[in-house]
């Protein structure tokens, strides 16, 4: 099993590491802030030896040069975001594999947010890194994809088993959950998920990882196909990649 060490950097990034002590290999789940991952992996006693980015916007990738230089990590890095990630020594794409000592992450093209976005699922361990595709009661803003490609995205990543733990890349949960009550205000699931976040939130505490049965439950943009949210916002029996658009859309006006 692996071993995850989470914390905050930058504004609202966490940061992860993924230990195998077997083998001694970590890997730094992207690199928002090189010199913060340098000195958790410091803290921890741990050598890291590869980076897995997500995608490549500067708050994900903006420290792998950095990382490299000061590890040597393998940098492994999306094929479908091309050369916007100069670094990468291995590119990887849908059903390939990532080893982490004797852990194997599969990977999900989850684009959307970018167009080569991915997750790293590893199912024996029972986690997902899953960027900026899925949030805590939220999902990414649609920056390069289209909604039906992020609805395709977030079916992939709810069919995981769900007590799979999920660390997203953002503290946005308390902002996610006051949106979501507003289109979806009958879901007494996700009244339970905002009273906690508020609770976790006044105590400065994370809110974040979460699982996948959790956001199953109460996280809108997983719930298109519900046909409580669907009538909720006025949309019974629409398509639920034009239901997930419109929320999208509501979320990015809220």
């Amino acid at each position: 099993m692996i071993e995850v060490r989470m914390f905050p950097c930058l504004r609202d990034n966490y940061g992860f590491l993924a230990h195998d002590a077997d083998s001694g290999e970590t890997a730094a789940i992207d690199t928002p802030d090189a010199d913060e991952i340098l000195r958790q992996a410091d803290s921890a006693g741990w050598t890291i030896t590869q980076i897995w980015n997500t995608h490549w916007h500067p708050d994900h990738a903006g420290g792998n040069d950095k990382l490299k230089a000061a590890t040597g990590a393998l940098i492994t890095a999306p094929e479908g975001e091309g050369s916007k990630i100069p670094a990468a020594d291995r590119r990887v794409s849908e059903g390939d594999r990532v080893a982490l000592g004797k852990s194997e992450a599969v990977v999900i093209g989850t684009g959307g947010h970018t167009l080569g976005h991915i997750a790293y699922h590893l199912p024996a361990d029972g986690v997902a890194f899953v960027g900026d595709t899925l949030f805590a009661l939220g999902c990414g803003r649609l920056f390069e994809g289209t909604p039906a490609q992020m609805w395709d995205s977030l079916s992939k990543l709810r069919a995981l088993p769900a007590d799979t733990t999920v660390y997203c890349a953002h503290e946005y949960t308390q902002a996610n959950a006051r949106f979501a009550l507003s289109v979806d205000p009958a879901n007494t699931a996700l009244q339970d998920y905002a009273a906690e976040v508020d609770r976790k939130r006044a105590n400065d505490e994370p809110t974040v990882p979460t699982t996948i049965g959790r956001e199953q439950a109460a996280n809108p943009f997983l719930r298109a196909d519900a046909a409580d949210l669907q009538a909720a916002i006025g949309m019974a029996g629409a398509a639920p990649a034009e239901v997930f658009a419109e929320v999208r859309q509501r979320k990015d006006n809220f």
